[in-house]
């Protein structure tokens, strides 16, 4: 497995699945989890072995309202954690809150709200930086991103 995508609700299955779409576009393996760090924190241990393990080499971590996930998850590894702050309550502010003021020495790398498809690039570039393939797939996709964006006229 290239890459954990955990979340802590199947509530949170829609807003988590560009994580999903974006790794299919790359051709990297993941297995996505539904897991509370509050809920199931036994659980949580297990899908972290898992994830080691198995040589994940990021893992994708959403969570809203109290959005310990993320933090939690990054206590327990030493491998990358990205956090996504999902859109529960006060328009998903707590949660970026949350994710993104963790202590020094714990990190957890964090996307905008709801924002898991830019998680995954993240996880991407992570993955790029020792695999050649990847990293050319990722020059590839910001090429044609490019293009793409300079090949639309502006007209009104």
């Amino acid at each position: 497995m290239d890459v954990a995508i955990i979340f802590g609700s199947a509530s949170d299955k829609e807003k988590m699945a560009g994580a999903a779409k974006c790794l299919d576009e790359f051709g990297l393996e993941y297995k996505a989890y539904i897991a509370s760090a509050h809920r199931v924190p036994e659980l949580l241990e297990q899908i972290l072995k898992e994830a080691v393990d198995s040589g994940a080499k990021a893992i994708i971590a959403g969570a809203g309202l109290a959005a310990h996930l993320p933090g939690v998850i990054a206590s327990k590894v030493t491998i990358p954690v990205i956090g996504v702050p999902l859109d529960a309550a006060l328009g998903g502010q707590d949660a970026l809150y949350s994710i993104v003021q963790m202590p020094k020495g714990i990190p957890v790398s964090t996307v905008g709200i709801n924002n898991s498809y830019n998680a995954a690039m993240t996880a991407v570039q992570i993955i790029g930086t020792s695999n050649e393939k990847v990293a050319a797939q990722l020059k590839e996709y910001r090429a044609n991103m490019k293009q793409k964006f300079t090949a639309d006229p502006v007209s009104f």
